[in-house]
């Protein structure tokens, strides 16, 4: 297989390689797995949109961007090899849609279903949604080390102050964070495709609540609405509910024109000290 795998560039970590019709062989990159060397969420959803819209492109589809995509993480993928079926289910005129697995030893350890159309960098018609207040990203402080194998070497995260007493052990009632984001892959900025690893590249929002160890994301669902048109994203994630410890967590992502270009909502396991 040709893919190259040691690459830090997004777009070599997530390609994916025609092997049969429907079949791409993959090898997922270490540059891309959270502490504990876990694939991150968004970076599978970047892959699965690749084999999707490949797939897509080789049944006719026109459709050059992935707009939506639901994922389930069944098992838990490994960096290493393996493969993407992918079942088009239907190339339309405004949208298609296709059905990717992910395969590794034999199992499916994840599946998406991604819609597919055609977006734009032109301001929306409606927008309710409002880019969070920041304070400049010099004022910001970065949660990670550039120098690190893994995904915090190919994203900066600037965190905002005021929602980053966590990281100093001062915890909240707010289950909120909020961070400038940067994709720092040494290849090129924020696109239609790789905003989806945006959508999963902000820390836990359940960690200013004091939660500990691995969140593990059960399913993820990314809408893309426009191309971005800066190098620093404004990323809100927040939780919206945590019950039985399941925590429903959404994210919005702005670029520098105040304009929303992509958001999600995620279902994953929590743990809190001391739970009952």
């Amino acid at each position: 297989m040709s893919i190259v795998n040691e690459s830090k560039a997004l777009r070599n970590a997530a390609a994916v390689e025609p092997i049969a019709p429907g079949r791409y062989g993959v090898q997922l990159s270490a540059q891309y797995t959270i502490p504990g060397g876990y694939p991150n969420g968004g970076y599978l959803q970047c892959l699965m949109a690749n084999a999707a819209l490949a797939g897509a492109a080789a049944e006719g589809s026109h459709h050059l961007h992935a707009t939506a995509v639901t994922t389930n993480y069944i098992g838990v993928a490994a960096s290493g090899p393996g493969e993407v079926h992918c079942d088009v289910r239907r190339v339309g005129r405004g949208v298609s849609f296709a059905h990717t697995t992910l395969i590794q030893d034999n199992k499916v350890v994840t599946e998406s279903l991604v819609t597919l159309g055609v977006l734009s960098d032109s301001p929306s018609r409606y927008m309710n949604a409002v880019a969070p207040s920041m304070p400049p990203i010099e004022e910001c402080f970065e949660s990670m080390s550039a120098s690190d194998e893994a995904l915090s070497g190919v994203v900066d995260a600037r965190l905002d102050p005021s929602t980053a007493g966590w990281t100093k052990g001062e915890f909240s009632d707010n289950g909120e964070v909020r961070a400038w984001l940067r994709l720092s892959d040494g290849d090129a900025p924020w696109d239609a495709w790789s905003v989806l690893l945006a959508t999963d590249a902000m820390m836990p929002a359940t960690f200013p609540l004091g939660s500990s160890g691995w969140v593990p994301t059960l399913q993820l669902t990314s809408y893309v609405r426009r191309i971005p048109m800066s190098e620093w994203l404004r990323a809100r994630q927040w939780c919206v509910v945590i019950a039985d410890s399941i925590v429903d967590e959404r994210c919005e992502l702005f670029d520098d024109t105040g304009e929303m270009v992509a958001s999600s909502s995620q279902l994953a396991m929590v743990r809190f000290p001391n739970a009952h």
